[in-house]
C-alpha cells in the first residue's frame, strides 16, 4: 500500500512538472474589448486553457497564471479519463490520438475581427487538427471551430468531433436551458449542476431543435440575473443534431464540450478530406444575462444573420383565412385586406401546387412544384402583378426538402427518399424526407427555387418550411456510409442554400420548421428571419418570444397577429410588436374599429421599428418571476426607446411595483408617451406626456399598472430625448 501511494505521488509530481508554466512557454491570447481567453503551450507541447475571463489590464500578469490540466482540445485514448473533444479510430484500428502544438497564426480581418489558428499534429499518425478562434472585438464575441484532416492510406472513423472545449473553475455552476415541444418552444429552466454529466442534445436530423434549442447560459459561482452575475452565453451554429455537454469532475472542475451530436454518426473521413465542425459562438460577461444578450444581438446583426442591418417587411399570410381552400379570385380579394392593414407584402402559404395530385390537403403533392391549374389558372405571375397593382409585394411558401408518397416525384424517384429498404414507411404529417446527401437531390431542391424565381422574378419573399424530423433513416445514396447521414444532410442543405444565395443574395426568406424546429446561427446566415412557433396565442407568445430574444435579435423573431387565443386585438398586436410583426388573420372578420386600430398600429410599428430591430434590448420584468412582462429597446445613441408592458394574470388586491427602466442616458431628458391606443381613446397613465430625466427613469421608474388593471392587458410607450 505504501508503495502504491509513493508511485501515485511520483506520478502526480511528474505531471506537475509538465503542467506548470516554465520559461520559454508560449501564451496565445484571444482578446475582445472586455474578454480574454488565454491558451498556453506547455513544455510537453500540449496546448492548455490557462484563463477565460475579463481582459487583464497588465499583459505581464499572464506570466503569473499557471498552466493547469485543462487541455484545450482533449483527445480520447490517452491519459484523460473524462469526456474528450475528439476521438478517432485510425485505419489500422488504433483508437488513440495525441495532439501536439506545431505552430499558430493570427490574422486580422478588418478592424474588428482577429482569427487565431492553432495547428496540432499527432507524432505517430499523419493527422492534423486545427483549432480556430475568431474574436469579434467590439461585440465581445468569440467563435470557435475545428478542422480535422489526415493522410492515412484508408479512411479513419471520427466518433467525437467537438467544435469547442472550455474549462471552468468555480465553486458552483448554474445552467439555464431552453426547451419544450411543438407549440411550447423555448421554455426557460435553470438548475444547479452537480458532479457528473449533463447533456443538452437532439437526434431529430432535420427539425433538430424541436425539443430544445442549442443555446444556454452558464453562470459561475451564483445564479445570474439580467444585470449582474458572471456567465457565458453559448450557442451552436448548426441546424442538425447537436450536443452541449457539461461535466464536473472530482475536483469540481467543469468542462463544456459543444458541437454536432456524435449519436449514430461515426463519421468516415477519407484521406485528404477536411472535416470542418460548425461554429460554437459564445460571449463572456460579469454584467448578467442582459449584457450577454446584447452582445449576441449586436454580433448577429453585424455578422450572424443575412442582411442583419437591413429593414424587414411586414406581411399578411393567408393561412388562417383560407388554409388550402382558395382560388386566385379569392386570393386577389385578400390583397385588399393587406391594403387595409397597411402591410408591405402578401404571403401565399401552402396549397398552391400539384396537378396530378392537387395539394388540397397535407397528404399529396409535396415534390410536385408546378402551379395548380384549377386553383390558379393564370399562374403565379398573375398574382404577383395583381399584388403590385395594389402596391403590395408578393411572397410564397415552399417545403423543398420533403416529398409526399402520393406525388409524381415519389413515383419517378423513389430512390431519392430517406427510408429503410426492408421496413414499412413511417410518415409524419403524411410526408417523407428527400435524401439531400444525393447531389441529384441537391440540384432538384436548388432548381425548385431557381425556376420559381426565374419564371416569376417579382416574387419578393419566400417562406421555407420543414415539417418533419428524420425517422427510419437510411440513405440509398450513402450505401455503406450510413453513419454519415445526419451530418451530410445538414452540410448538403447548407450547400444548396449557398447556391441560392449566390444567385439571390438579398431575397428575404423566412426559416420555418413546424414552428421553432430550426432556430440557429448556422441557418441564419442564409435566412432573414425565423418562425418561432406555430403557437400564436399572444399570452403564450410572451413566453416563447421572451425565450428567443435571449439569444436572437428581434428582427429575426417573426411575430404575427392571429386569431388564436381570446385576447383583445390590442394585446395581440402589442405582443407581435415585440419582434418582427406580421399578420395571419381573417381581415374580413375584423370589426371596423379593429381594422382602424391595426392600420394605425402598422404605421406606429414602421415608425418605431428601427429602434426595435436595431436597438439594445433590456428585459425589465420577467414573466417567469411576476404575472407580467416588461422590456424595452433603446437606440444606439440613447435618444429613443420603446417600452412594452404586458399584464398576464393580475389577481384581486395583487399590487405590482414600479418598473425601473434601463439603458437610457442619465443626463438626458425624455418625454414619456403611450402609443398604440385604441381608436378614440386616450392614455389613462398619470405620467403620460410628461418629461423625466434618464436618471429618474432608471432609479425611480414608473408604475406601469396604476389603478385597477384587468388581466391580459398591454401598453406600449415611446420614450424620446428632448
Amino acid at each position: 500500500m505504501i508503495r502504491y501511494f509513493a508511485l501515485l505521488l511520483a506520478f502526480c509530481l511528474l505531471s506537475e512538472q509538465h503542467l506548470y508554466a516554465q520559461s520559454g512557454s508560449k501564451t496565445i491570447a484571444i482578446q475582445t474589448n472586455n474578454t480574454e481567453l488565454l491558451l498556453t503551450v506547455g513544455s510537453n507541447n500540449k496546448v492548455y486553457q490557462s484563463y477565460l475571463g475579463q481582459k487583464l489590464s497588465h499583459p505581464s500578469d499572464r506570466d503569473l497564471l499557471k498552466v493547469t490540466r485543462k487541455e484545450a482540445y482533449i483527445a480520447a485514448g490517452m491519459e484523460d479519463l473524462f469526456e474528450p473533444a475528439i476521438r478517432m479510430v485510425h485505419a489500422d484500428g488504433n483508437p488513440s490520438l495525441q495532439l501536439l502544438y506545431t505552430k499558430h497564426s493570427s490574422v486580422k480581418q478588418g478592424d474588428n475581427i482577429t482569427v487565431t489558428s492553432i495547428y496540432l499534429k499527432d507524432p505517430k499518425y499523419p493527422v492534423e487538427v486545427t483549432l480556430h478562434y475568431a474574436a469579434h472585438f467590439n461585440e465581445d464575441i468569440i467563435r470557435t471551430w475545428t478542422e480535422i484532416k489526415h493522410q492515412e492510406k484508408k479512411a479513419v472513423t471520427l466518433t467525437n468531433y467537438a467544435s469547442s472545449m472550455l474549462h471552468f473553475d468555480a465553486s458552483k455552476y448554474w445552467l439555464t436551458q431552453f426547451d419544450g415541444d411543438y407549440m411550447t418552444e423555448m421554455r426557460m429552466k435553470e438548475n444547479q449542476l452537480s458532479t457528473g454529466m449533463k447533456v443538452l442534445d437532439s437526434k431529430l436530423g432535420t427539425r433538430a431543435h424541436m425539443y430544445r434549442t442549442p443555446v444556454f447560459y452558464l453562470s459561475l459561482n451564483k445564479p445570474s440575473d439580467e444585470t449582474s452575475g458572471e456567465l457565458i452565453a453559448g450557442t451552436l451554429g448548426w441546424s442538425g443534431n447537436f450536443q452541449c455537454l457539461f461535466e464536473i469532475d472530482q475536483s469540481n472542475g467543469l468542462r463544456v464540450v459543444s458541437g454536432m451530436n456524435p449519436y449514430a454518426s461515426e463519421y468516415k473521413l477519407a484521406p485528404g478530406k477536411t472535416f470542418v465542425t460548425p461554429e460554437f459562438i459564445f460571449t463572456y460577461t460579469k454584467k448578467g444575462k442582459g449584457q450577454a444578450s446584447r452582445n449576441l444581438h449586436r454580433w448577429a446583426r453585424n455578422y450572424g444573420v443575412l442582411d442583419g442591418k437591413e429593414p424587414r417587411l411586414t406581411l399578411l399570410n393567408n393561412w388562417e383565412a383560407t388554409h388550402m381552400d382558395f382560388d386566385e379570385k379569392l386570393l386577389v380579394e385578400l390583397f385588399d385586406g393587406a391594403k387595409k392593414l397597411g402591410v408591405d407584402l402578401f404571403l401565399l402559404d401552402d396549397g398552391w401546387f400539384g396537378n396530378k395530385y392537387p395539394r388540397d390537403a397535407d397528404k399529396t403533392a409535396l415534390g410536385d412544384w408546378q402551379v395548380d391549374k384549377k386553383k390558379l389558372p393564370s399562374g403565379i405571375g398573375y398574382l404577383v402583378k395583381q399584388a403590385e397593382d395594389k402596391d403590395l409585394k408578393f411572397g410564397i411558401w415552399l417545403e423543398p426538402e420533403m416529398v409526399s408518397p402520393k406525388s409524381e416525384l415519389y413515383e419517378k424517384h423513389p430512390e431519392w427518399v430517406l427510408k429503410l429498404p426492408n421496413r414499412e414507411e413511417h410518415y409524419s404529417r403524411n410526408q417523407l424526407v428527400l435524401d439531400l446527401s444525393n447531389p441529384k437531390v441537391q440540384d432538384f431542391v436548388y432548381k425548385i427555387v431557381d425556376d420559381l424565381m426565374t419564371q416569376n422574378p417579382g416574387i419578393a419573399f419566400i417562406k421555407w418550411d420543414c415539417n418533419r424530423m428524420m425517422t427510419n433513416q437510411y440513405s440509398p445514396y450513402l450505401k455503406e456510409n450510413q453513419s454519415n447521414l445526419f451530418i451530410d444532410y445538414t452540410k448538403s442543405l447548407y450547400s444548396v442554400l449557398e447556391r441560392i444565395r449566390k444567385k439571390y443574395p438579398h431575397l428575404p426568406i423566412m426559416l420555418c420548421a413546424g414552428g421553432g424546429g430550426r432556430t440557429d446561427y448556422g441557418a441564419l446566415k442564409y435566412f432573414t428571419e425565423f418562425w418561432p412557433s406555430d403557437n400564436t396565442d399572444a399570452f403564450e407568445r410572451v413566453f416563447i418570444q421572451w425565450g428567443y430574444l435571449n439569444f436572437f435579435p428581434s428582427l429575426t423573431v417573426s411575430s404575427h397577429v392571429t386569431s388564436m387565443g381570446k385576447q383583445p386585438v390590442k394585446f395581440r398586436t402589442d405582443v407581435a410588436m415585440m419582434g418582427k410583426m406580421g399578420y395571419d388573420i381573417r381581415v374580413n372578420n375584423m370589426t371596423e374599429q379593429e381594422i382602424k386600430f391595426s392600420n394605425e398600429a402598422v404605421k406606429n410599428y414602421k415608425r418605431i421599428s428601427d429602434v426595435i430591430w436595431f436597438g439594445d434590448l433590456y428585459r425589465l420584468v420577467s414573466p417567469y418571476e411576476e404575472p407580467r412582462a416588461a422590456l424595452m429597446y433603446v437606440s444606439e445613441n440613447k435618444n429613443r426607446a420603446v417600452l412594452f408592458n404586458y399584464i398576464l394574470n393580475y389577481r384581486r388586491k395583487e399590487y405590482l411595483g414600479k418598473v425601473l427602466l434601463d439603458g437610457l442616458d442619465p443626463s438626458k431628458q425624455y418625454k414619456f408617451e403611450e402609443i398604440n391606443l385604441l381608436p378614440d381613446t386616450k392614455s389613462t397613465h398619470p405620467d403620460n406626456g410628461k418629461t423625466f430625466s434618464g436618471d429618474y427613469l432608471m432609479k425611480v421608474g414608473f408604475n406601469l399598472a396604476p389603478g385597477r388593471v384587468n388581466p391580459i392587458t398591454s401598453s406600449v410607450f415611446e420614450i424620446t430625448a428632448q
